[in-house]
């Protein structure tokens, strides 16, 4: 166990240094091999195997695929005519916002992706509205937490490879979740409205079915990626090279607004994005190699099925260790560190690796509107120009809506037990 606490202090340090998370993993993983003698010569073997995996392939693909479609002018188009659809009511505004992080969810599998695509469209929007700055960034950061809930979630790809479930069941698992978190921040956020006396009704001042006509080619998106992935016609590794096709067929024969001097700084905004999740996924097999080796992993698995009599408790346990986890780190670094010790746990219990896999998403998903990291508030930050300060004040009724959110998805194989028996 020495090595082990060598590996978690070496890790923990680093992170307090503010050392980037790929190169912490990274490095506190090679100087535990090295001291233990564990051969230097695993360290390129398991970097190379630890991204050379089909499912990944998605990765970079959905990434250029939602950069492409942001360019090509669908999350405007897609904005304005739900706020056609909403904007008669107080708070059309904070619906219309969840509504479309919603839908981009579906788009781009990234929640600051997410914050930056939809950012200069809709803060600005509820401003005009009479919203407090700071609540109205905040929002649109909560609302962009459901890109990783919602298909085709980055996130629930890296997930799926870890823990050997389908792809396709694990984005189909994620929508139902994602309907009912949004529509309980969609609640909070119309609650809070109404409580300040912001908003008023909006007339768009275009037929809405000129609107509607002008965003089918966006609308079709999420029918043309998961209706071909659950039709059997592609895999969602090939249903993202689609998506990019489309995205490119919309902006540049349909809206017209792509042109070819674009496609490489997409490319490159692409490469960059894709670059850090890979590095990310990479060191972090190797972090997760050592953890195993040295015997971290089988006694932290022990540990947690010393309180499997009680699933209630060892539930909550998680829940908050996730939580904890996921104010500090990104979603894919979580995965790899923590799935090795959770899977037999899992296995243990007889818990639906697929359901957990979302209950584990939901609180990643909780972790990026929660400070100190809070990767959607800082983007969120950048892009509105408000100190990060005005925007944590304003996204504690989110929080909570969202830890009621992740409460049901928790529970409820045991108070379906308890309800009806099942």
């Amino acid at each position: 166990m020495g090595l082990g606490v060598l590996l978690i202090g070496l890790f923990l340090a680093l992170l307090l240094l503010r050392v980037p998370v790929a190169a912490a993993l990274g490095a506190s993983a090679v100087c535990v091999i090295a001291a233990g003698g564990l051969g230097l010569q695993v360290v390129s073997f398991n970097f190379q195997a630890g991204i050379a995996k089909f499912p990944l392939l998605a990765i970079p693909f959905f990434i250029l695929a939602g950069a492409v479609m942001d360019r090509a002018g669908i999350a405007e188009r897609i904005v304005r005519l739900l706020l056609a659809l909403m904007g008669g009511w107080r708070a059309g505004a904070a619906i219309t916002t969840v509504l479309a992080g919603m839908f981009w969810g579906a788009v781009s599998g990234s929640g600051p992706a997410t914050v930056a695509a939809l950012g200069g469209i809709l803060i600005p929007m509820m401003v005009r509205q009479g919203y407090a700055p700071g609540f109205a960034a905040g929002l649109v950061a909560a609302s962009a937490e459901l890109s990783i809930i919602i298909p085709p979630s980055i996130a629930l790809i890296v997930y799926a490879t870890l823990a050997s479930t389908s792809v396709a069941q694990q984005f189909w698992a994620g929508i139902l979740p994602g309907i009912l978190i949004g529509g309980l921040l969609g609640l909070a956020a119309v609650l809070v409205v109404r409580a300040r006396g912001w908003g008023e009704a909006v007339e768009v001042g275009v037929p809405r079915f000129h609107l509607f006509l002008e965003a089918v080619p966006g609308l079709l998106t999420p029918l043309v990626i998961l209706g071909g992935i659950y039709g059997g016609v592609f895999t969602p590794t090939e249903a993202a090279a689609v998506g990019v096709f489309w995205g490119l067929f919309v902006g540049f024969f349909v809206y017209r607004t792509l042109r070819p001097a674009h496609l490489v700084p997409l490319l490159v905004e692409a490469g960059v994005s894709s670059a850090v999740v890979m590095a990310i996924v990479a060191w972090a097999g190797i972090f997760a190699w050592a953890a195993d080796t040295v015997g971290l992993v089988g006694r932290a698995s022990q540990v947690l099925l010393e309180w499997s009599g009680n699933p209630l408790v060892l539930m909550l346990v998680l829940n908050l260790f996730w939580l904890v986890l996921g104010m500090l780190l990104d979603a894919v670094s979580i995965y790899y560190l923590t799935l090795p010790i959770l899977l037999p746990v899992m296995l243990h219990m007889g818990w639906d690796p697929v359901w957990m896999g979302i209950v584990m998403t939901v609180n990643m998903a909780i972790g990026q509107i929660t400070p100190p990291v809070a990767v959607n508030l800082f983007v969120s930050a950048r892009i509105s120009g408000l100190p990060i300060e005005k925007i944590w004040r304003e996204i504690w009724p989110f929080v909570l809506a969202s830890a009621v959110g992740l409460l049901l998805l928790a529970y409820w194989p045991f108070l379906r037990r308890v309800l009806w028996g099942g």
